[in-house]
Protein backbone atom coordinates (compact mmCIF):
# COMPACT_ATOMS: atom_id res chain seq x y z
CA UNK A 1 0.00 0.00 0.00
CA UNK A 2 1.00 3.34 -0.70
CA UNK A 3 0.77 6.19 1.77
CA UNK A 4 0.53 10.01 0.15
CA UNK A 5 0.80 13.00 2.24
CA UNK A 6 0.53 16.88 0.76
CA UNK A 7 2.22 19.63 2.68
CA UNK A 8 1.68 23.69 2.14
CA UNK A 9 -1.00 25.30 0.56
CA UNK A 10 -3.25 27.90 2.72
CA UNK A 11 -3.73 30.81 2.25
CA UNK A 12 -2.23 33.70 -0.31
CA UNK A 13 -3.53 37.10 -2.11
CA UNK A 14 -3.70 36.91 -5.95
CA UNK A 15 -0.36 37.16 -7.46
CA UNK A 16 1.42 35.80 -5.15
CA UNK A 17 3.03 32.16 -5.07
CA UNK A 18 2.40 28.91 -2.78
CA UNK A 19 4.65 25.43 -3.36
CA UNK A 20 2.69 22.19 -2.88
CA UNK A 21 4.52 19.10 -2.06
CA UNK A 22 3.86 15.82 -2.18
CA UNK A 23 5.41 12.26 -0.78
CA UNK A 24 4.33 9.13 -1.15
CA UNK A 25 5.90 5.95 0.69
CA UNK A 26 5.68 2.35 0.79
CA UNK A 27 4.52 -0.21 -2.35
CA UNK A 28 6.96 -1.71 -4.53
CA UNK A 29 9.96 0.93 -4.52
CA UNK A 30 9.13 1.61 -7.74
CA UNK A 31 9.31 5.35 -9.32
CA UNK A 32 5.03 6.38 -10.17
CA UNK A 33 3.91 9.09 -12.28
CA UNK A 34 1.94 11.69 -10.21
CA UNK A 35 -0.39 14.25 -10.71
CA UNK A 36 -1.90 17.37 -8.84
CA UNK A 37 -5.39 17.13 -9.35
CA UNK A 38 -8.05 20.42 -7.45
CA UNK A 39 -11.72 20.39 -6.76
CA UNK A 40 -13.41 23.67 -5.22
CA UNK A 41 -16.90 23.89 -3.77
CA UNK A 42 -19.62 22.71 -5.54
CA UNK A 43 -17.47 22.06 -8.74
CA UNK A 44 -16.01 18.99 -9.61
CA UNK A 45 -12.54 17.08 -9.85
CA UNK A 46 -10.09 18.86 -12.23
CA UNK A 47 -6.78 17.92 -13.67
CA UNK A 48 -4.35 20.29 -12.91
CA UNK A 49 -0.34 18.84 -13.99
CA UNK A 50 1.24 15.67 -14.15
CA UNK A 51 4.74 14.30 -14.33
CA UNK A 52 5.92 11.00 -15.67
CA UNK A 53 8.12 8.73 -13.33
CA UNK A 54 11.42 9.91 -14.35
CA UNK A 55 10.32 13.70 -14.38
CA UNK A 56 11.16 14.12 -18.52
CA UNK A 57 7.87 14.48 -19.28
CA UNK A 58 4.86 16.66 -17.55
CA UNK A 59 1.89 17.96 -18.54
CA UNK A 60 -0.80 20.94 -17.40
CA UNK A 61 -4.17 21.81 -18.00
CA UNK A 62 -4.75 24.67 -20.08
CA UNK A 63 -5.97 26.72 -16.91
CA UNK A 64 -2.59 26.93 -15.14
CA UNK A 65 0.29 26.40 -17.88
CA UNK A 66 2.26 28.80 -17.75
CA UNK A 67 1.80 29.73 -14.42
CA UNK A 68 2.00 26.35 -12.35
CA UNK A 69 4.97 24.22 -12.33
CA UNK A 70 4.91 20.58 -11.69
CA UNK A 71 8.28 19.06 -10.78
CA UNK A 72 9.24 15.56 -8.84
CA UNK A 73 12.63 14.93 -6.83
CA UNK A 74 15.12 12.15 -9.05
CA UNK A 75 14.36 8.46 -7.96
CA UNK A 76 11.74 9.51 -5.63
CA UNK A 77 8.00 9.85 -5.40
CA UNK A 78 7.99 12.87 -4.00
CA UNK A 79 6.54 15.91 -6.42
CA UNK A 80 6.19 19.79 -6.35
CA UNK A 81 3.81 21.57 -7.63
CA UNK A 82 4.84 25.78 -7.56
CA UNK A 83 2.31 27.85 -7.93
CA UNK A 84 3.15 31.66 -9.32
CA UNK A 85 0.15 34.28 -10.65
CA UNK A 86 -2.03 33.32 -8.13
CA UNK A 87 -5.89 33.67 -8.90
CA UNK A 88 -9.09 33.63 -6.81
CA UNK A 89 -10.39 31.03 -9.15
CA UNK A 90 -7.36 28.62 -8.01
CA UNK A 91 -9.18 28.14 -4.78
CA UNK A 92 -10.01 24.78 -4.28
CA UNK A 93 -8.80 21.43 -2.05
CA UNK A 94 -5.73 19.92 -3.73
CA UNK A 95 -4.77 16.57 -4.26
CA UNK A 96 -1.95 14.77 -5.06
CA UNK A 97 -2.14 11.50 -7.19
CA UNK A 98 0.10 9.16 -7.72
CA UNK A 99 0.22 6.01 -10.27
CA UNK A 100 -1.71 6.94 -12.99
CA UNK A 101 -1.22 7.39 -17.04
CA UNK A 102 0.72 10.82 -16.92
CA UNK A 103 -0.96 12.65 -19.81
CA UNK A 104 -3.38 15.82 -20.10
CA UNK A 105 -5.71 15.37 -19.09
CA UNK A 106 -5.01 12.60 -16.68
CA UNK A 107 -8.13 10.84 -15.34
CA UNK A 108 -9.14 10.89 -11.87
CA UNK A 109 -10.87 7.55 -12.36
CA UNK A 110 -7.20 6.11 -13.43
CA UNK A 111 -5.44 6.74 -10.28
CA UNK A 112 -4.47 3.99 -7.68
CA UNK A 113 -3.57 6.36 -4.72
CA UNK A 114 -4.58 9.72 -3.36
CA UNK A 115 -3.61 12.05 -1.04
CA UNK A 116 -6.09 13.33 1.57
CA UNK A 117 -5.81 16.91 0.02
CA UNK A 118 -4.74 20.44 0.86
CA UNK A 119 -6.80 23.52 0.89
CA UNK A 120 -5.83 26.66 -1.20
CA UNK A 121 -7.26 29.82 -0.52
CA UNK A 122 -6.38 33.07 -2.99
CA UNK A 123 -8.17 36.02 -1.96
CA UNK A 124 -8.77 39.11 -3.86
Amino acid sequence: QVKVVESGGGLVQAGGSMRLSCAASGGTGSAYAMAWFRQAAGKEREFVAAISWSGGATYYSDSVKGRFTISRESGKNTAYLEMNSLKPEDTAVYQCAVDLPARSPARADEVNYWGQGIQVTVSS
